[in-house]
């Protein structure tokens, strides 16, 4: 596990002071374009490109599921997380269906669901194990299983970067794994549960102070793992959750630009954060959930999202949605004219 220390490459400034330049050449009054002009200048310093662009993403969608399942945290049974991986698989869910809009690659990882699949197109099955076990009772996977799930995220980014992907867009499914996420963050947060825990799938009112309780029992569990992000994905996360972590720090350490999805996928990145903190500069943060506590982190990380639509699905479905946005904000920048190339008049001094 030697890789996810190795630093992160160190950015020259002078990629992000020429985006900036560039942004005041064009033919527009300044800060025209609000926002989007943000994204291209962040997108510039992080390629380390004059001409960025965001129109290759590739898709990972890790899945597995959880012992704390039994519990009795989720509205929905845990064997919704095969049968969502075969719609993933058949092009029949959110992530499948926006993934084919922009002709982007989907690939599915299974990290530990616990039906074993037979092989399929787009599946990479990279198991650490059947499922975690139930972390309101003990650690949730072992230092080895811990490894093995670091290492399928890993590897999913060393697949495309020679695809010429130009960002990186992370996706999960487990039934339960917002239980695991509202553990994370009241752990790395210093919340309590009640502000990091809502309804995931869709509890009422009962069932959310239920899954409180439990976050509470796995917290008191834990407490050994102190602000330790690792001990704390160990004890308290989920395969697909690591691999999440795993998958950032490594499209970062390939100075690939991180487009994070929502909830789940986000505190993946603070893992990722707390592991290596250079991992931040890296990231965009695509929408803010409607699962409370999301906005804590984003605050936390000193991130804006790009947009606020009441999503919380996950799979990488909100991400998808803003790719459009980083893609439009990059062409902008890279085609627009400059006031000298247009023979257009500039402000008057």
């Amino acid at each position: 596990m030697n890789w996810i220390k190795s630093p992160c490459p160190v950015l020259d400034e002078s990629f992000k002071q020429a985006a900036i330049e560039r942004q005041g050449q064009l033919t527009k009054p300044p800060r025209a374009l609000g926002e989007l002009e943000d994204i291209a200048i962040r997108m510039a310093y992080i390629q380390q490109l004059h001409k960025p662009s965001a129109d290759n993403p590739a898709i990972a969608v890790f899945a597995a599921d959880h012992g704390v399942a039994e519990e009795g945290v989720s509205a929905f049974p845990q064997e919704v997380t095969v049968q969502m991986v075969m719609n993933f698989l058949q092009g029949g869910a959110a992530i499948s269906v926006m993934a084919n809009r922009l002709n982007a690659p989907l690939e599915i990882v299974d990290v530990g669901i616990l039906t074993e699949l037979p092989a399929h197109k787009g599946l990479v099955i990279q198991r650490a194990a059947a499922g975690t076990a139930n972390s309101a009772n003990e650690a949730a996977m072992t230092e080895e299983q811990l490894q093995l799930a670091l290492k399928a995220g890993y590897d999913a980014v060393e697949r495309v970067i020679d695809t010429g992907a130009d960002i990186f867009i992370g996706g999960e499914m487990g039934i339960a794994n917002t239980t695991a996420a509202s553990a994370l963050y009241s752990a790395l947060l210093g919340i309590t549960p009640d502000q990091a825990t809502g309804a995931g799938t869709g509890l009422d009112d009962k069932g959310i102070q239920h899954k409180i309780s439990i976050v509470k029992k796995i917290l008191a569990k834990h407490e050994d793992c102190g602000n330790n992000a690792l001990e704390w994905l160990r004890c308290a996360g989920g395969f697909e959750i690591v691999a999440l972590t795993g998958a950032y720090i490594r499209a970062v350490q390939c100075r690939l630009p991180v487009l994070v999805d929502g909830f789940i996928s986000s505190v993946a990145a603070l893992c990722a954060v707390r592991i290596q903190p250079d991992v931040n500069e890296y990231l965009f943060f695509s929408h803010v959930s409607a699962e409370q506590g999301h906005r804590l982190v984003l605050e936390t990380l000193g991130h804006k999202p790009l947009l606020d639509l009441g999503m919380r699905l996950g799979e990488g479905s909100g991400a998808v949605v803003a790719v459009s946005l980083l893609q439009s904000a990059c062409a902008l920048h890279t085609q627009m004219a400059t006031f000298a190339e247009a023979a257009v008049a500039t402000k008057k001094q």
